[in-house]
């Protein structure tokens, strides 16, 4: 007995006298860490923030303390914190901050760079992320995918890829996935070229239709998912795209024409919402009681009589305004536009409407000119206070490089977007606290279980969209619906 406690008694010394020390000399050095979690405030319910160290050194050590409780230590160059630890930090000091602080060993020698907090905010953020997922050129249509993130893990699923159909001769390509109310029991995505048609999804019903009429340039485009009706409202757009010589945005996209459809889905069937022959429509979205119809506009007669080469020589004079038209569900009727956001006046253009889900606040991307802000790099993302009609940018969120495609948490208090920030090339995405004064936080990268070096990755991520509750669908049952004939709509009166 008198052995054993000796061995105890031995191998506990052992331990406390091999322990290292990482605490270093505290120097001025700031962390130099991607991604930049730095001063950032994060959900409750976030996943880890994951980062790699790009300070110079030969051994890293990274302690991260809650204010109120908790502590935990990672080792490596490649900060990779453990989901179970980083979760029980995390839920100890909701309402308070995470202190990191990184200790280097440079020369032989033990040094502490400049601590930096984060705040975890009371507010949780959705648990999920629907985007679309794209290789460096749009030719690369086997590389597309729509993936949906788990936020508050890391975990990554395909919802469709386009390896599913594969042509080489004729390939496909989907985009503009949507959600009624942030749950997954309706939604729709667009599936073009190659068994081609609009996947609409209620509860255990599906259809593909063809929402392209008579009377109508287009098949639907940028989706509207009305929050309480089995209606959606859709841009049609004639879309075309070209690559500059000399400026310094190297893509534009335009529409010549675009106008603005209902699609009934019960009935089949597809009614005109606006089609002024001297504007272009697009981009709607509902407002959450579903009483209004918002979207971005540009009324421009001396452009829009132009023929569609000379309209793309005018490219950089076409401003969008946001407007909007009342809405009568039972009669299904919508009332006269009206301007709710002058950007003309300005020389700017206000594309992607979106209300935050109270409906007090009023979201879109403000840039110099066009429709697809995302290629521009002065896009900036603004907010109007719907009740007192006082604009401002999200400075904070805001970078110097291009920031589009955003959306709403269901609780109003997270913003998601897509930024070039990081070079200039690919769109990642973005978050970024909304607090109740209407204040937009330090924006910061979705976490990943293995975040590449800065550069590294050569994917861009378009179009996130909250969901409360994943995809209910797998690969298969989408290829299946896909692989189905193509049902065809009806124009309402004929």
């Amino acid at each position: 007995m008198r052995k054993g406690i000796i061995t105890v008694l031995i191998l506990s010394f052992l331990a406390i006298g091999c322990t290292p020390k990482y605490e270093g000399t505290q120097t001025d050095e700031t962390a130099d860490i991607f991604p930049d979690y730095t001063e950032v405030v994060i959900p409750s319910n976030i996943a880890p923030l994951n980062f790699n160290i790009n300070n110079e050194g030969s051994s890293f050590v990274t302690t991260i303390s809650g204010e109120k409780s908790g502590e935990l230590t990672v080792k490596g160059q490649k900060v990779r914190i453990p989901l179970k630890g980083w979760k029980s930090l995390v839920e100890a000091n909701i309402g308070a901050d995470l202190l990191f602080v990184i200790d280097v060993k440079r020369e032989g020698k033990w040094i502490r760079l400049r601590q930096f907090k984060c705040h975890v905010a009371e507010d949780s953020i959705d648990e999920y992320l629907v985007y679309r997922l794209l290789a460096p050129s749009y030719e690369f249509y086997t590389a597309f995918s729509i993936r949906q993130r788990d936020i508050t893990s890391g975990e990554d699923r395909e919802v469709y890829n386009n390896r599913m159909h594969y042509n080489p001769r004729e390939q496909q390509c989907m985009n503009c996935h949507q959600f009624q109310n942030y749950r997954t029991e309706n939604w729709q995505m667009h599936v073009r070229q190659v068994l081609g048609g609009t996947v609409i999804i209620t509860g255990d019903e599906s259809r593909k239709v063809n929402l392209k009429t008579d009377s109508t340039i287009s098949a639907g485009v940028y989706p509207a998912w009305h929050p309480k009706e089995k209606l959606i409202a859709y841009s049609v757009n004639k879309t075309r795209q070209f690559f500059h010589v000399k400026n310094i945005h190297k893509l534009e996209v335009q529409d010549p024409a675009s106008d603005l459809i209902l699609y009934d889905i019960d009935r089949n069937e597809v009614s005109k919402i606006a089609d002024d022959p001297m504007a272009f429509e697009t981009f709607p979205t509902w407002s959450p009681d579903g009483k209004y119809l918002y979207y971005s506009s540009a009324r421009q007669p001396e452009i829009a009589t132009l023929p569609s080469d000379s309209i793309a020589i005018c490219f950089d004079k076409i401003y969008y305004d946001i407007v909007r038209r009342s809405f009568e569900p039972e009669t299904k009727t919508f009332g006269d536009e009206e301007v709710v956001f002058d950007a003309k006046s300005l020389n700017l253009s206000a594309m992607e409407p979106r209300i935050s889900p109270d409906g007090r606040y009023l979201l879109f991307s403000l840039g110099e000119y066009g429709t697809f802000h995302i290629w521009h790099r002065g896009s900036d993302i603004w907010v109007m206070d719907l009740a007192t009609g006082e604009t401002w940018p999200l400075e904070d969120a805001n970078s110097d490089d291009a920031d589009s495609f955003h959306n709403w948490s269901s609780n109003g208090r997270w913003v998601v977007f897509t930024s070039r920030r990081d070079d200039g090339l690919f769109s990642r995405v973005y978050f970024s606290y909304f607090d109740t004064q209407g204040k937009a936080h330090k924006a910061f990268m979705l976490p990943s279980e293995n975040p590449s070096s800065k550069g590294d990755n050569v994917y861009s991520y378009n179009v996130p969209e909250f969901t409360i509750e994943p995809v209910r669908q797998s690969v298969r049952d989408l290829s299946k619906i896909i692989s189905r004939p193509v049902g065809r709509a009806e124009f309402a009166g004929e």
